[in-house]
């Protein structure tokens, strides 16, 4: 099994609740700006946006990058927390 950050590990031990977006591991200051400005500013509203992409990380991943402005490894480490969250909580 591979290791979690230990941001991964704070972000999966709770549900969501009204955690600030940057709350979700990969989602950087830079990043969590950009999504507040899209709306994005709660990470249950991010969850939203991974569960209506039918919780598919490549298309998840395609749409933080090209809609918000986030790096490739922003992406992935994102996507794999809400998936990892599906995961523990639904």
């Amino acid at each position: 099994m591979e290791q979690m950050s230990p941001r991964l590990r704070a972000f999966l031990s709770e549900p969501i609740g009204e955690k600030d977006v940057a709350w979700v591991d990969g989602i950087s200051r830079e990043l969590a700006i950009n999504l507040v400005t899209k709306g994005f500013n709660k990470a249950y509203i991010l969850l939203g946006q991974f569960l209506l992409m039918h919780k598919n990380e490549a298309e998840f991943q395609k749409w933080l990058i090209c809609c918000c402005g986030a790096t490739e490894c922003e992406a992935q480490e994102s996507s794999k927390c809400l998936k990892e969250w599906c995961t523990c909580f639904l």
